[in-house]
């Protein structure tokens, strides 16, 4: 088997700098806030180290943006990698607080060859926008050690591995203060003179500890690892160093977001119709806002959009520290249809969720009414004002085969004061309503009247000639 191991040197620093507009310096300092941890390049251009005093760094730089060590979040955001890197291998396993592992020796052929597997993890990294020290090891001690020290390469030859394993450290290779002080004393200053030791010798020599370490690296000890699997959610965070105080400043990091989750869609094979979007205040209850469209949905554009004009409609009550973007209600996908030559979709339904959705968002879920036909001839009867229905297929019947209707339709039949001038259709005969005691027998026809309007009017056998609607 081989393995491949991704080491995050500061994750931390990567994920909070994603979600920047204004790319600054920055720190991660402890939680005591007395240290600094990590620095970003531009801050370490200017001559702040992990280690140093926060007091030192800020006479430094001034300006430097600074956020809390924080164990639960790291973890989080290792999750987060975890489900990216699940697309293209299945066996991940999270080594907290800073590493991936990636089981890679059976996607050889899928991909093309390992140099093809590691040219896809590396562009996927460049996307995010993420630092990692890759390496490959043939177990996964191996594997993460390699990485650990930035010298990984991308080869299966296990005997330029063992090579790579063998100039390391006593330290590099993870050994406690106990076991390396001893082993210096006899002489071993590096891993190869320590794997170079006869099995009886390092067994002699050893603790159990310290000599099943050695064996999960050169392979010789079982070193089962459980697989992780993704939940069935999509959940991104975005922090922030500075406040924010208008809406605006929000739509960089959400587009970042908006991406991945239109990836992520894409990936699953599904639509989504409801995302759910908290914006954390330092001194206020959280901003809870669902952004729905009218059906599955998936494109990044259409949700910003969407966000954007729920944002004009209602302003910050409160400057955002931090943002989470969620989605747990997944829609199966249908297939595109409706495609010409170029390829390029021609979908009717798709432009009818689009714009259901932006009229939705700018004026509320319940101010717009959808006209439904109900099973009556009546033409006052026959339609029905109710609330848009989400996912609702939208393909419309063949209207050429029905009789022509007027647009507008008036509340009521209104006497007909004038003869008509004009007749250019008719008599179509409704009659009905001896069910529910209203009925009509009516002949209809197309007129046009004295002032030049084209009127729909029908004759009731009972009581005489009536307008009941206008064409234009």
């Amino acid at each position: 088997m081989l393995w491949l191991y991704l080491h995050f040197p500061h994750l931390l620093l990567d994920h909070i700098r994603r979600s920047r507009e204004n790319q600054g310096a920055l720190a991660v300092v402890e939680g005591s806030g007395q240290k600094v941890i990590q620095a970003c390049p531009q801050a370490q251009s200017k001559g702040v180290r992990g280690g140093m005093r926060l007091k030192t760094a800020i006479s430094l730089v001034p300006e430097l943006g600074m956020v809390r060590a924080d164990h639960q979040q790291e973890a989080r955001i290792l999750e987060d990698q975890a489900r990216w890197l699940y697309r293209y291998a299945a066996h991940i396993v999270l080594v907290p607080p800073d590493g991936l592992l990636a089981e890679v020796g059976s996607l050889q052929r899928l991909y093309g060859g390992l140099a093809a597997v590691w040219q896809t993890v590396e562009q996927g990294l460049s996307e995010r926008q993420l630092n990692a020290w890759v390496a490959i090891g043939h177990t996964p001690l191996a594997a993460r050690l390699i990485a650990r020290t930035g010298k990984g390469e991308c080869t299966s030859d296990k005997g330029h591995i063992l090579r790579a394993l063998g100039q390391m450290s006593l330290m590099a290779a993870e050994f406690d203060d106990k076991t390396r002080t001893r082993l210096q004393r006899i002489g071993l200053n590096t891993l190869g003179e320590v794997l170079a030791l006869p099995s009886n010798e390092l067994a002699r020599r050893l603790s159990p500890e310290t000599l099943a370490h050695v064996q999960k690296i050169q392979g010789k000890r079982a070193d089962p690892k459980t697989p992780w699997q993704p939940p069935h959610a999509f959940r991104q965070q975005a922090d922030f160093v500075q406040e924010i105080e208008q809406s605006q400043g929000l739509l960089f990091p959400l587009q970042r977001i908006l991406s991945e989750l239109e990836e992520d869609l894409c990936w699953r094979q599904q639509d989504t119709d409801s995302l759910f979007l908290v914006l954390q205040h330092r001194h206020q209850e959280p901003t809870r806002l669902r952004i729905r469209t009218s059906g599955p949905e998936h494109r990044a554009e259409a949700f910003l959009n969407l966000i954007r004009l729920r944002f004009e409609q209602h302003p910050l009550r409160a400057p955002v520290i931090s943002l989470v973007l969620s989605v747990k209600r997944f829609l199966g996908r249908e297939a595109v249809t409706g495609q010409d030559l170029l390829g390029e979709t021609q979908d009717l339904n798709e432009a009818w969720h689009t714009l259901i959705s932006r009229l939705q968002a700018r004026l509320g879920d319940n101010a717009l009414r959808q006209l439904s036909p109900q099973a009556d001839h009546r033409p006052e009867r026959a339609w029905s004002a109710a609330e848009v229905l989400r996912g609702q297929n939208t393909r419309l019947p063949d209207y050429t085969q029905l009789p022509r209707r007027p647009l507008w339709l008036l509340k009521g039949p209104q006497p007909l004061t004038e003869a008509p001038l004009l007749w250019f259709s008719g008599p179509e005969r409704i009659s009905g309503g001896w069910w529910d005691g209203q009925r009509v027998h009516r002949d209809y026809y197309i007129a046009q009247l004295a002032n030049g309007q084209l009127a729909w009017v029908f004759r009731d056998v009972r009581d005489g000639w009536f307008v009941h609607g206008w064409f234009g």
